[in-house]
């Protein structure tokens, strides 16, 4: 990583036109603040022209695509062949830990992003490094890399929430800008966890910045700090976005549906609100088609399905980002702004065998184009049927000859696992790789899928936030439909010439009939040649989960498999039947729809004595109930010591593991009650137990 620093910081010198005729203002934490909701910036030509790198803990021995190691994957977790940093600079040894070099950069810069899965030791961070400078940090890794703001604020007295602005899950996007260079040393024990990114920006020498001062900085943005959070957090229409023009319109099958921007000239959509009817919304949302063509262009510059289009693939799945919203009633807005010269065009093509409704808005506003204005690009495509686990393989997000600017990815998709933990079951195992202008060795090297959308260890929890999210993830655990996303403002990755931007896939268990369909934002100058081919009516469909048995592996090694069927389950109160599910994992539930005090019996067998830890998968719906299970009259606590099962979910139906303490049980066939608390529907797939 260090050589590629060096060889970026040489491009920026030798390519002073990219920066403009305008000498650049200087580069402040304030300045940077205001980037990070300005999506009107990301549509220019950055000015002064930067290129974003990523110090990772990504394993060493990945060199090139086509060299020994390239799929190597130790990279954090502790006892790597190489160590995960730039240098050792002192081997552990008599009592002490190892010190290491984590980022050396000798040029004006700011840190745009940190993210970290646990990193413990001591991080030590000097901006404008010489032998007298005082760290402005100096403390536990982890801390800095994913909580830097809550500390600063705190120690500041400022009276700022730091969570979902700066923090989002893992990450923390508070930035740190310094004039001469960057130095971040790590000092602890190479066998503990010490996964870490640090995303740093480089601009050319001779730019002028102004480094970070946390006192100085906080006082002085105070302010500016306050607004970024409200503009993060709360997006919406502004006083440039201009008057909506309404747009509807009926798509018969096979039909499609055009609007043009009546006034020929330069503009920009300032956002674009969409909304499907139809008798199967989730098809509708896949199987119609969007397309925008500015320019003229014959090959759109957009083309993806119109859910997966606004990250909310397959099917609702109400988020809320900067960029992107979609509401509970299915509708959804982008806030990308997308300039044209002279015309935009807007085209749904219905590929679905029914009729679909589409009502919605746009807005245009005034802009002016110059030789720094960027059209907007959009690229979705899906890989069907794929066998996980038969070897790694680079996934193309964008392939992309040009000069542009990448602003995120989302990715789709349906895991068909049939192990309950995502330990077994987890899809995203595989790095990213982005390789800019002709690199060899990717500037931007990751350390997992989900690090790369800034959450860790392969959870299954719902979120959303300005930057990122995970609006869907069907379960149990991490299989099923899933959808993550992420979009890069600060962090966004300029190329002047090429892009090439893959994530691995890799797999925990051999998986086949795997999909993986994905999107990618970018932004370009005219005449980006990329490797979209045009979408096909195959590529336009949701693939259905199959039936996928229970599996005793994973997180679920050696545990029996009790289907709910099987455990001879008797309702005293309420209705109870065997219904198809099609998120279950035998596409099958018993289905008990229960009022306050109605109980179900479920005859669970145990061969010896001993302590079991027992495990209910179940559904969670809008209309679920509220239980208490207890086996023998002994009442199951969850981990966090309640005794209440809450099996309803604010919008997406799921099927989730419900996790019990151990308890202990005798030999012979138990008797397992559920309780209701709060009437509504339960669907038991399956229980899985692990004893002695």
């Amino acid at each position: 990583m260090q050589h590629i620093a060096s060889v970026l910081a040489t491009t920026l010198l030798l390519t002073p036109t990219l920066m403009g005729a305008a000498a650049p203002a200087t580069i402040t934490t304030g300045t940077l603040l205001g980037e990070m909701s300005d999506l009107g910036g990301l549509a220019r030509w950055p000015e002064p022209v930067f290129q974003t790198i990523q110090f990772s803990s990504y394993d060493r021995r990945s060199t090139s695509a086509e060299a020994p190691g390239w799929f190597s994957n130790a990279d954090g977790f502790g006892r790597e062949p190489i160590p995960g940093f730039l240098r050792v600079l002192r081997e552990p040894g008599d009592g002490r830990p190892g010190l290491y070099l984590l980022a050396e950069v000798n040029q004006p810069g700011a840190i745009v992003r940190g993210w970290s899965a646990g990193m413990g030791g001591v991080l030590r961070v000097q901006l404008d490094p010489t032998e007298n400078t005082a760290p402005v940090w100096e403390g536990p890794g982890y801390d800095f890399l994913a909580r830097r703001s809550v500390h600063y604020f705190k120690s500041g007295g400022l009276d700022l929430e730091a969570g979902d602005a700066f923090v989002q899950q893992d990450a923390d996007y508070l930035p740190m800008p310094f004039a001469e260079g960057l130095r971040v040393t790590w000092e602890g024990n190479l066998n503990e966890l010490h996964f870490y990114h640090l995303q740093v920006r480089l601009y050319p020498r001779g730019t002028q910045v102004r480094t970070f001062d946390p006192q100085q900085d906080l006082r002085e943005f105070g302010k500016q700090l306050r607004t970024t959070i409200a503009a993060l957090t709360h997006p919406g229409v502004t006083a440039e976005t201009g008057e909506p023009t309404r747009l509807e319109g009926d798509l018969a099958p096979g039909a499609n549906w055009t609007w043009t921007s009546e006034n020929q000239g330069p503009g920009a959509v300032r956002e674009l609100r969409l909304q499907l009817a139809a008798e199967a919304p989730d098809v509708a949302l896949r199987g119609c088609l969007l397309r925008l063509s500015f320019d003229g262009s014959q090959r759109p510059q957009v083309e993806a399905p119109v859910g997966d289009f606004f990250g909310s693939g397959p099917g609702v799945n109400p988020l809320s980002s900067l960029p992107f919203s979609v509401a509970p009633d299915g509708t959804m807005t982008c806030r990308f702004v997308m300039p044209f010269e002279r015309s935009v065009r807007l085209e749904l093509v219905n590929q679905t065998q029914a009729a679909v409704r589409v009502e919605g808005s746009i807005r245009i506003s005034p802009w002016e184009w110059n030789d720094r204005s960027l059209q907007f690009h959009a690229k979705w495509r899906a890989d069907h049927d794929l066998l996980g686990g038969a070897g790694v393989i680079d996934l193309p997000y964008l392939v992309a000859i040009g000069r542009g600017v990448f602003v995120g990815c989302a990715a789709m998709i349906m895991n068909p696992s049939g192990v309950p933990t995502a330990g077994g079951n987890w899809w995203g195992e595989g790095d990213e790789k982005f390789l800019v202008d002709g690199e060899t060795t990717p500037s931007t090297f990751g350390t997992g899928s989900e690090d790369y959308f800034n959450y860790s260890w392969s959870r299954p929890d719902l979120f959303d936030h300005p930057f990122c999210g995970q609006p869907l993830d069907s379960g149990p655990d991490t299989s099923g439909y899933v959808s993550n996303h992420r979009f890069q403002m600060l962090d966004a990755i300029p190329f002047e010439q090429s892009l090439a931007a893959f994530l691995e896939l890799w797999t925990h268990r051999r998986t086949p009939g795997l999909s993986y369909a994905r999107i990618a934002y970018c932004y370009a100058r005219p005449g980006l040649v990329d490797d979209h081919r045009g979408l096909m009516p195959s590529d336009l469909r949701i693939p259905a989960l199959p039936e996928r048995p229970p599996v005793a592996a994973g997180g679920a090694n050696g545990a029996t498999i009790h289907p709910a069927e099987r455990l001879h389950p008797e309702a005293k109160g309420g209705t109870m039947e065997i219904v198809p599910f099609p998120l279950a994992t035998r596409l099958q539930v018993v289905q008990w729809t229960a009022q306050k005090g109605d109980t179900l019996m479920l005859q669970l067998p145990v061969e010896q004595d001993g302590r079991y830890a027992i495990h209910l998968v179940a559904a969670h719906t809008p209309d679920g109930a509220i239980v208490r299970v207890r086996i023998d009259g002994q009442a199951l606590v969850l981990g966090n010591g309640s005794e209440n099962v809450t099996l309803r979910s604010a919008h997406a139906t799921r099927v989730l593991n419900v996790n019990f303490r151990p308890v202990e049980l005798k030999a012979g066939t138990r008797e397992l009650t559920l309780e209701c608390l709060e009437p509504g529907r339960i669907g038991l797939d399956y229980l899985w137990v692990k004893g002695p």
